[in-house]
């Protein structure tokens, strides 16, 4: 067998790649080794050979960038031994995708477009491949065609691979930024029902000794009566008042309580139901100076616990409204298959769970759904997702203190859903590209570039189409589904991204 070429066995390191060192081997083990990947199963003996020939061997040390994310793309590497991770860029730092380990292939390919890796490629331990430059492509292909042929079903392998990587990637961030979002929103609901139970046992405490107090003052079947006409407007829902008018209410309420002797501090709960100063001189007048303090506190005590009773209901309806937001938004109890789907629920449920997101820019969220809307036969997840990319992408969009307008009507066979944002616009050289993967306008880290392109992939999956419109101030993305019918049942049951 023929001895390798001098520059394949040349010891000189690379000046442009750091870590990257060149070691002598024999033509006989290169072979060896080629032949054994998978990747060249089918390739001729004369293929291995050229492959041998034509090929550089290259050791790299564990910790080594063998491609960093946006560089130009001029070689093709086969790892021969050791394994690399590919690393993209998010929030808070890089996020491994994939491991790849020995007979995998890197970087450049006869007939791949590839131009830029989208994304790094680190040596997680020592790494030694066989690189072979773009520039000898063009032999390559017409000397092997057996490994060409290998090389372009590894090629689409490999885009279907990282593609599904990077998509399940984004749908894990997606729910991160979810899951923090509702933890804010059910921060306020679960802490005020937390605030309000922990103040009960002092209000029953205080409602208690002020009842005792009672029932030893021995009242009068008509003084017992004035104390209940108190507590009966204290029991009822209070009109509302404005805050200067409890502001109000209070000060002359306690400077009552002060010329009586009273706790003052019962003025607060008091300005909050319907008494007044004059029915409390008519309780005053009835009952004895003594019992007058405890019939109060007793009232107070009541009126404030029946006040956190509401609170406490409203903090906890909150918390099971937000839960029902994202068992919805999800679909987390229900079988993953194909089923009909209320589309003005699932909006609802995305803007629940994005709420806190658009609070925190005091962007403005509408919906507008149509009564009569009709289902849609889908994977309600999937949908849902569409609905939290676009509505997602239109806070991000919208200026502070914005408006997001979401619409749901009927249109024909279909259902038509807009997404409309008062942000600056696309600009005109970014619309084509505007569902490409990876292609993102967002700072680095702060998006991945597939949330639009998986949108388009779970609505065409749908038998539907998005467009969008825009210009500055207002930009639509549309989305059209079509309604439920027995013939897109079984075409959606097929033909799930």
């Amino acid at each position: 067998m023929e001895s390798a070429p001098k520059r394949w066995t040349a010891a000189v390191p690379r000046p442009d790649l750091e870590g990257i060192l060149w070691r002598p081997l024999k033509t006989s083990e290169i072979i060896d080794r080629i032949a054994a990947l998978p990747v060249f199963a089918t390739a001729t003996c004369d293929e291995i050979e050229w492959l041998a020939s034509r090929g550089n061997i290259r050791s790299i040390r564990a910790g080594t960038t063998i491609f960093e994310s946006g560089s130009v793309v001029s070689e093709m590497y086969v790892l021969l031994t050791g394994h690399a991770g590919i690393y993209s860029v998010a929030t808070g730092g890089e996020r491994r995708l994939l491991d790849l380990r020995t007979g995998h292939v890197l970087g450049a390919m006869p007939y791949s477009r590839l131009s830029e890796t989208p994304a790094s490629v680190v040596a997680e331990d020592d790494v030694q491949a066989l690189v072979i430059s773009r520039a000898q492509f063009t032999d390559l292909v017409r000397e092997c065609p057996n490994v060409t042929e290998s090389l372009m079903h590894y090629m689409i392998d490999r885009v279907r691979l990282f593609h599904g990587a990077r998509l399940n990637d984004d749908r894990l961030q997606s729910l991160g930024r979810l899951a923090s979002g509702l933890a804010h929103e059910l921060n306020n609901p679960a802490s005020a029902a937390t605030r309000h139970a922990l103040s009960l046992p002092e209000l029953l405490e205080r409602g208690e000794n002020a009842a005792r107090a009672i029932a030893a003052a021995h009242l009068s079947n008509s003084q017992l009566e004035a104390v209940d006409a108190i507590r009966g407007g204290c029991a009822g829902a209070a009109r509302t008042y404005s805050t200067c008018e409890i502001a109000d209410r209070e000060d002359d309420i306690a400077d009552w309580l002060e010329r009586h002797n009273i706790d003052a501090q019962l003025a607060e709960t008091l300005a909050s139901c319907d008494v007044d100063a004059a029915a409390l001189d008519q309780l005053a007048k009835a009952l004895p100076a003594p019992s007058l303090g405890p019939a109060l506190t007793w009232v107070a005590s009541g009126a404030a616990m029946r006040a956190l009773a509401r609170e406490l209901g409203s903090a906890t309806g909150r918390i099971h409204d937000l839960v029902a937001a994202v068992k919805g938004f999800s679909f987390m109890d229900r079988e993953d298959v194909p089923g009909d789907v209320s589309i003005s629920r699932g909006l609802a449920d995305t803007i629940a769970v994005l709420q806190n997101k658009a609070r925190a820019k005091s962007v403005t969220l509408q919906l507008h759904a149509a009564d009569d809307l009709p289902r849609v036969h889908g994977f309600g997840s999937e949908i849902n997702q569409v609905w939290e990319n676009l509505i997602d992408n239109a806070i991000d969009a919208s200026p502070n203190q914005g408006k997001v307008e979401i619409t749901a009507i009927a249109g024909g066979d279909s259902v038509v859903v807009r997404v409309i944002d008062d942000g600056m616009g696309i600009p005109a050289d970014h619309r084509v590209r505007i569902f490409d993967p990876f292609f993102t306008t967002k700072d680095v880290g702060q998006g991945t570039g597939l949330g639009l392109d998986l949108a388009r992939r779970v609505v065409h999956a749908h038998r539907g189409d998005i467009d969008f419109t825009s210009q500055p101030g207002k930009t639509v993305f549309r989305v059209r589904l079509p309604a439920v019918a027995q013939g897109v049942r079984q075409s959606i049951s097929q033909g799930r991204p």
